[in-house]
């Protein structure tokens, strides 16, 4: 094994174990804002707030998702007042899907409340450190998003 199938192996280990804590934290914090949402909610409820109104298609693609995935969330979230539909105007056999005011607002408690354990956990991090690790994981998000698509695309 050479040095850079070390650092690989050191990588595909600790992004496992980053899921399998993150996971293990949401679920042992006894705070309901953490649990108010389902990860999948949360971030189409995110990517709605930032981009605003958007069809399935734009939503399927922005999560790396098929269409008819992101169809049932979006309906499971329409039943629980999450979201809500409305016809496109642009394209009068579309539909568009937009954040309700109480999806917006369970939204913003789960991600007060990530934001608050993250800055407890981080506490002892440098702020230059803080910074490196948003932009590494934006960068990881943005190549593990670049594969998928590329996967779909052959």
């Amino acid at each position: 094994m050479n040095a850079e199938d070390s650092v690989i192996g050191r990588i595909e280990t600790e992004v496992a174990l980053l899921m399998r804590f993150a996971e293990a934290t949401r679920r042992a914090i006894p705070v309901e804002a953490h649990r108010s949402l389902d990860r999948a909610a949360y971030v189409i409820l995110r990517y709605l707030d930032e981009a605003g109104p958007q069809n399935i298609s734009a939503l399927a693609a922005r999560l790396n998702l098929d269409g008819s995935t992101v169809t049932r969330q979006v309906g499971a979230m329409e039943r629980e007042g999450l979201i809500a539909r409305e016809a496109d105007p642009s394209d009068g056999r579309g539909t568009l899907v937009s954040a309700t005011a109480s999806g917006l607002r369970r939204m913003s408690m789960v991600r007060l409340a990530r934001a608050e354990l993250y800055d407890e956990m981080l506490a002892s991090w440098t702020e230059a450190d803080r910074a490196d690790l948003a932009t590494l994981l934006t960068r990881l998000n943005e190549a593990l998003s670049e594969r998928t698509q590329a996967r779909r695309r052959s």
